[in-house]
């Protein structure tokens, strides 16, 4: 079985995959019930207070899995994904409260730009929640031999994608009257506060 293959059933199965994004490594599992956030919790050791985020293989996937998305996030969406972003957007219908615990009404999402390997596990299931594959305060995975032998052993699969681009996504908080950048990474704050400008331009 190819390791994609391995990576898909592992997936299904509510186990932790490794797999290549668009920017970083990422640890990830399925995110059909709460099995797989909590999974992936107890292998990077990570407080479960802590969000993370779901990735979409689509924006129209994202939209149809949360559709009480407000008009203002679904523009700001549009705008600045798929990309190197991750948006933090209302979640009234508090959709996977699990991956929140303190901010329920809030979710993180992503639409990440990958191809290769992490396409192909990302269109079979449709989304997941991954956060990066080290652990809390290690350094960013650009290759797999960059992600701890920790979180290797804990993964019931792993999908090499060769060397990534290695910038983490940046961190955009639309919950606010005005967009907050929480952490700038791989496209640059210029860049969003541009696209939601012209947003607000219209």
């Amino acid at each position: 079985m190819s390791e994609v293959g391995a990576a898909i059933e592992a997936l299904r199965r509510g186990e932790v995959a490794v797999v290549p994004t668009d920017t970083v490594y990422g640890l990830a599992a399925s995110v059909v019930d709460e099995r797989g956030g909590r999974a992936l919790y107890a292998a990077k050791g990570r407080d479960a207070r802590r969000p993370t985020a779901v990735l979409f293989a689509s924006l129209d996937g994202l939209l149809a899995r949360v559709p009480e998305l407000p008009d203002e996030a679904v523009a700001a969406a549009r705008a600045l994904l798929p990309g190197p972003v991750t948006l933090v957007l209302p979640n009234p219908g508090r959709r996977y409260p699990w991956l929140n615990e303190e901010r329920p009404d809030a979710l993180g999402v992503r639409v990440p730009a990958v191809t290769g390997p992490g396409r192909e596990v990302l269109d079979a299931l449709g989304a997941l929640v991954a956060t990066s594959a080290n652990l809390p305060g290690g350094p960013d995975p650009r290759s797999l031999a960059d992600v701890p032998p920790e979180l290797i052993a804990a993964a019931g699969a792993v999908v090499d994608g060769g060397l990534l681009a290695g910038a983490p996504s940046t961190v955009v908080d639309l919950t606010g009257v005005e967009p907050v950048v929480l952490r700038e990474g791989a496209l640059p704050a210029q860049v969003v506060r541009e696209r939601l400008r012209a947003l607000a331009d219209r």
